[in-house]
């Protein structure tokens, strides 16, 4: 074999593996892309995984928080607790005495007060009666003046006949203004309960000039006693007069007598307290 063609065949060797070469080149750089990205797809995959895991925990951490268990294993504390209130006994109670329950003559409850105050009420009522009766006795008018303690207070009962009025007349007479007064100055005594003047007739006819009829002169006898009181000092705002004429007689009008006890003028001192149902005022 001649040097020529030797020659060419070394070239024709060496051209063929020139693009042999040049065929694997482009392997490994595909190779090393794929490489790459898969590197990149393991970090992007990693990073992802770390963030999922740490919100995980936040939210897990945030929940925990706002439900008011803070640490992990708060049940099992709780539980601890528990178990250690129910082994653990509870020392007794300090006892305490109960309190008497309160009695009608002690101011404890509404009902009591009222009593209380009522009975109070009623011992001054007793003594403006001792009074007044005292003063008729000594002055010589008991058989005119009659006290009584009724539910609806203290009442002074005046017979009118030769004492306050005259018949059939609503001026007031010289005698009874001792007797007027000294039941002014007993009021005046008070000064704290309503005053109820009340007129009352018997049941005879009256027609006159100045009163048509037994209305009219009952109730003109119960403002002549409130003037005179009111003039002796007292409060005009604790009065009040009404006439009955003869709708409440106290005795028959069959017999002058009767009739007698009828015409009257009673002054009621008026109850600001009433005792509870059951007690004794």
């Amino acid at each position: 074999m001649s040097a020529h063609a030797s020659g060419r065949g070394r070239r024709r060797r060496g051209g063929h593996g020139g693009g042999h070469e040049s065929e694997e080149r482009w392997l490994l750089t595909y190779a090393d892309m794929i490489t790459l990205l898969l590197a990149l797809f393991v970090v992007l995959f990693s990073i992802s995984s770390v963030n999922i895991s740490k919100f995980k925990t936040l939210q897990e951490a945030l929940r925990d928080a706002f439900s008011g268990r803070v640490l992990t294993g708060g049940h099992a504390i709780l539980q601890t607790a528990n178990d250690t209130a129910l082994t653990t006994p509870r020392p007794a109670p300090p006892k305490i005495a109960s309190p008497a329950p309160p009695t009608l003559g002690t101011p404890d409850t509404p009902a009591a007060r009222a009593a209380l105050a009522a009975r109070r009420e009623q011992d001054e009522f007793r003594e403006l009666k001792r009074r007044l009766d005292a003063y008729a006795a000594a002055h010589g008018f008991a058989s005119h003046v009659q006290t009584t303690i009724a539910r609806r207070g203290l009442v002074v009962r005046l017979l009118t006949d030769n004492v306050l009025f005259a018949s059939g007349q609503a001026a007031l007479e010289p005698q009874g203004v001792p007797l007027l007064g000294e039941v002014a100055n007993l009021l005046g005594v008070d000064r704290v309960h309503p005053v109820l003047v009340e007129g009352n007739t018997d049941d005879v006819p009256i027609s006159t000039a100045q009163f048509a009829s037994n209305w009219e002169l009952s109730t003109a006898r119960a403002t002549r006693v409130v003037r005179f009181l009111i003039a002796r000092g007292l409060t005009s705002g604790r009065f009040g007069a009404a006439g009955y004429a003869d709708l409440h007689p106290v005795a028959s009008n069959g017999t002058p007598a009767g009739r007698a006890r009828n015409r009257r003028v009673e002054v009621v001192l008026q109850r600001l307290h009433y005792a509870p149902a059951g007690a004794t005022p």
